[in-house]
This record gives C-alpha cells, sequence and structure tokens, in this order.
C-alpha cells in the first residue's frame, strides 16, 4: 500500500451495506447512546489480568478509523510488563509534581480541583495495561525514504476515540493520562522521531470501591453542542 510504486486510484465495490430501515436506525442509535453513557473514567483499578487477545482486538478497531490519505498516521504502545510500567509511572510522576509544584498556571489547577486529581498516579501500575498512544509526523515508504502524513491530529484523535469505545464495548475501564512533556515515553519503549506521545490509556477492570468525580456525570445537553442547520 506504501510503495512509491502502487499510487494509482483503484476502485472496489462498497464492501458492506447495513440498510437499516428509520425504525431500526432509531434503535440502534438510542441503544449506542445509553452504552456509552455507562462508560467512566475511572483512577481505581484492580490488577485482574486482561487477555491480550482482548486488547489486540480493540486496537484492530482503533486502526480500522478513518485518516488523511488513510496514512494510518498512528502507533499503540501496549505496555503490560511490570518493570516497564513502574518506568513509565515513575518519569510520568516526575512531570506530574513539576506541573502540580507552579508548572501549571493558577486557573488550569483550579480547573482540575472539581476532578480531584494529584501528581501520584497508582493506577499506572495497578491496571494490567498501558497503552501509549504515538502520533506519526511522517511515514516511510518499503524502500525507507520518507513521505508526508496528513491530518495527523485529527486522525489520531478519531483513531483513539475508536479505542476507547471498543475497550468499553469489551467491559473495559480506561483513563486518558497526558504528562506533559511526554518525551520521555520515546525514550522508555523505543520509538523514533518521527512519532509524538499524545496519551496514555490505563486500561483494565475498576475497582469495586471506585469513586468517580460528581462534575463528571455533567453532561452538555445537545442545545449547547450542536445546532441544526
Amino acid at each position: 500500500m506504501f510503495a512509491k510504486d502502487k499510487m494509482s486510484y483503484d476502485a472496489m465495490p462498497l464492501p458492506d451495506h447495513l440498510g437499516l430501515t428509520d425504525a431500526e436506525a432509531q434503535k440502534a442509535a438510542s441503544e449506542f447512546r445509553a452504552f456509552m453513557a455507562k462508560r467512566h473514567s475511572v483512577r481505581d483499578f484492580t490488577d485482574q489480568p486482561v487477555p491480550r487477545a482482548i486488547i489486540e482486538d480493540c486496537l484492530m478497531t482503533a486502526g480500522s478509523a478513518p485518516s488523511g490519505a488513510n496514512h494510518q498516521p498512528w502507533f499503540f504502545a501496549a505496555v503490560s510488563d511490570p518493570t516497564l510500567k513502574s518506568r513509565i509511572r515513575e518519569e510520568a510522576e516526575v512531570e506530574e509534581r513539576k506541573f502540580y509544584d507552579g508548572g501549571g498556571s493558577d486557573e488550569w489547577i483550579k480547573a482540575l480541583e472539581p476532578i480531584g486529581t494529584d501528581a501520584d498516579k497508582p493506577h499506572l501500575t495497578t491496571a494490567p495495561w498501558l497503552i501509549v498512544i504515538f502520533a506519526q509526523r511522517w511515514g516511510e515508504f518499503d524502500d525507507g525514504t520518507r513521505y508526508k502524513n496528513y491530518y495527523v491530529p485529527e486522525s489520531v484523535g478519531i483513531a483513539t476515540g475508536f479505542l476507547i469505545a471498543a475497550l468499553h464495548n469489551a467491559g473495559l475501564s480506561c483513563l486518558t493520562h497526558t504528562p506533559n512533556p511526554m518525551k520521555f515515553l520515546n525514550a522508555a519503549l523505543d520509538r523514533p522521531d518521527s512519532e509524538k506521545p499524545v496519551m496514555i490509556l490505563t486500561v483494565g477492570h475498576a475497582s469495586k470501591e471506585a469513586t468517580v468525580p460528581a462534575v463528571a456525570k455533567y453532561k452538555k445537553p445537545l442545545k449547547k453542542i450542536a445546532r441544526f442547520y
């Protein structure tokens, strides 16, 4: 697909037609909305193992997302090794302490108060999986020469949304985490300079004692997020 001599357009019939009636579509949309409303970002995980095959399927779902020029400019580093998770936690907490000790603006710190976060990130070692999401600034043809990727933030954002939905569909919980800066993740995971780390997803099963911030249950109503023209 990414060979210089295979860059021509080749059309094929649409392989899948869902063909739902309006009634079926309304039912599906309503049920999916209710299902996704049960998704919560949690910080309290168990150490219950999650089979690798489940993570693989969720990552393949993420990899099916649309992207600029179909370049698929993402890479997912799935980490279950305890030593590596400990390293990631240690280095992430270094950056987090800098943030909470004055690196972040007063306004930003104030905005986080209702969420109840701090520099301590035990979930990074408790949960069975960390998925580190990288955005690929450029790719390489099969002969090693570079090509430019397009709409990289947008494409990676869409794939990340697919991944979070897939994990929820598999009965798993996850937490988005963005320590800043995140360059330490390239070194920890041996990723090239062409890739920019954008997020750590902590993945596993929520503890029975897990809590969520009450404010997190507030979602803007439709009239605040959409307008029909």
